[in-house]
């Protein structure tokens, strides 16, 4: 089985909202995890989100890196800048990019444009990931 690993800093939005949208759109012969440098936790706002794309990640958990996985995985995705600085370092086999996106659980104001926010940065990884899904799987 192949395996995917999306990165973020605390695996609370964006590599969550992207395991959610791997698992839909990968082929089953795919593994695909997610974690961060940090926990941060699941983002409630990030399964809103996905939850008005149809996707439900509720059963998703916020974890740390795992060595193992990671040194095994097929292709990683990092999703922010610090993740993609900290991280450990990437093996020579493991293809690997790197999406530069704003964390949308820093966004501010009304609970409308904090809610667009988390929008934006979904269907962003969504048209991402759909690329991605075409590219390699």
């Amino acid at each position: 089985m192949k395996k995917i690993y999306f990165l973020c800093t605390g695996n609370s939005c964006r590599s969550q909202i992207a395991e959610g949208f791997a698992k839909k759109y990968f082929p089953s012969q795919w593994e695909v995890r997610s974690a961060g440098i940090e926990t941060h936790g699941l983002n409630p706002k990030a399964v809103a989100t996905m939850k008005e794309a149809g996707i439900d990640i509720t059963t998703q958990t916020s974890d740390l890196i795992d060595p193992d996985f990671f040194q095994q995985a097929d292709f990683i995705v990092t999703l922010c800048g610090d993740a993609a600085d900290n991280c450990p370092i990437i093996p020579t086999t493991t293809q690997y990019e790197h999406w530069d996106l704003s964390d949308p659980g820093k966004a501010t104001g009304t609970d409308q444009e904090i809610a667009a926010a988390f929008s934006s940065t979904r269907e962003d990884i969504k048209e991402r990931m759909m690329q991605l899904v075409k590219r390699i799987a």
